[in-house]
């Protein structure tokens, strides 16, 4: 049958067959211009109607377009043959045509097909947070370079190894051209491998004054949105070849940290007195503690103001939380308060920091304690106006 077929084409005459190529031609491209316009509205509207996502992201992008550019070339790539099989100057020129349009529209399609998958995975919980770009960027240049090369090779007349192999000669070349790319794709997949860095993640790279969110992981940029809503983009590279701070342990545990010292002066430490003892014997936080002549008015502030951070809401109680002293230096014996809040954005836990402090400071006289501060010039001077009255 097949071969009665080809026997009437050759048959055919001249005029014949540029009719029948002006009638194939015109049957694909209309086949072309109808999917596209009634075919991939109707699929779209499908898709939207599913319960699932995917399909949308496959649908509302270019990908159904690509699919059907398709028709032209791979009918024209059939029929061409039969209708013309004489090995003609004009046939190969058009038959390389076909060969490189069909490779733009597959590199195209493939494109749109990777784009469509980030748009998923970008949706998709377990991976919503990766730093996934770039690697789908990394693909998508892959795509890019194999169908350059195929057209190369069409142009030249040339098999696809063979300019692969001719391409490995001057690697060396190209990697210190693309040097910067290459480093970029290895350091994003490593920041993805290793779930070092994800877009929303606060980072801090004091070498190149980075403080604040990063916004996006691109193949050759991480673009990160300091507290001043400066952008700093750095490569990724650094991220991989040097140290950085990475906040987001904090804001996934139960609390952010407070490690603040309040200096005491060690001449207001006494033991407590027993007007003091009575006084305080009933307070909630002195329940249990064994209070006697030799008890400290600091042990008895320090087990107050570790009550009073306990019965806290705004302080994580189950975290670490200590009330305890450092070495004493020439200005005073340095209290510690470490403890973690509740609220972890920057305003919230300020917020929460400064009314401890405050509240610690302002009870610090009802167990005779002062804290220590160096004295001013108005000190100073009430100081001697003092004197001078005496």
């Amino acid at each position: 049958m097949l071969e009665q077929q080809a026997t009437d084409i050759l048959q055919m005459g001249g005029h014949a067959r540029i009719i029948a190529m002006g009638a194939i031609v015109i049957f694909a491209y209309l086949t072309d211009f109808l999917c596209c316009r009634f075919i991939v509205p109707l699929v779209r509207k499908v898709a939207h109607r599913t319960v699932f996502k995917w399909d949308n992201y496959l649908t509302e992008g270019k990908a159904l377009n690509y699919a059907f550019h398709l028709i032209p070339p791979l009918v024209f790539l059939i029929v061409v043959p039969l209708l013309f099989p004489d090995p003609a100057l004009w046939k190969r020129l058009v038959l390389r045509g076909l060969y490189i349009y069909l490779i733009a529209v597959a590199c195209g399609l493939v494109c749109e097909f990777i784009s469509s998958i980030y748009a998923i995975s970008s949706e998709t919980e377990a991976l919503r947070n990766k730093p996934l770009k770039g690697i789908y960027q990394m693909l998508k240049v892959a795509v890019v370079c194999i169908s350059v090369i195929l057209i190369i090779g069409v142009l030249v007349d040339k098999d696809f190894t063979a300019l692969i192999a001719g391409l490995g000669a001057s690697a060396a070349v190209l990697m210190l051209i693309f040097k910067d790319t290459i480093l970029g794709v290895v350091a994003g997949v490593q920041l993805s491998a290793y779930d070092m860095l994800r877009p929303g993640d606060w980072i801090v790279l004091e070498k190149y004054d980075v403080n604040g969110e990063v916004e996006e992981v691109n193949m050759n940029t991480v673009k990160v949105r300091n507290w001043d809503n400066t952008i700093t983009t750095i490569p990724p590279y650094v991220l991989v070849s040097d140290s950085f701070k990475n906040w987001r342990g904090m804001r996934e545990s139960g609390g952010r940290r407070v490690a603040r010292s309040l200096l005491i002066d060690m001449n207001s430490i006494r033991f407590c007195t027993p007007e003091e003892r009575k006084l305080l014997a009933g307070e909630a936080w002195a329940e249990g503690m064994e209070i006697g002549p030799e008890t400290v008015n600091l042990q008895l502030f320090r087990a107050a103001t570790e009550y009073y951070l306990r019965h806290l809401d705004t302080v994580n109680g189950e975290l670490m939380l200590l009330v305890r002293q450092l070495e004493p230096t020439s200005e005073g014996l340095p209290l510690q308060l470490y403890f973690f809040t509740r609220p972890k954005d920057w305003p919230g836990h300020e917020r929460v920091a400064a009314e401890v402090i405050e509240h610690v400071i302002a009870t610090m006289p009802a167990f005779g304690l002062r804290a220590y501060q160096k004295p001013a010039g108005s000190d100073i001077s009430s100081a001697a106006g003092g004197l001078k009255q005496d």
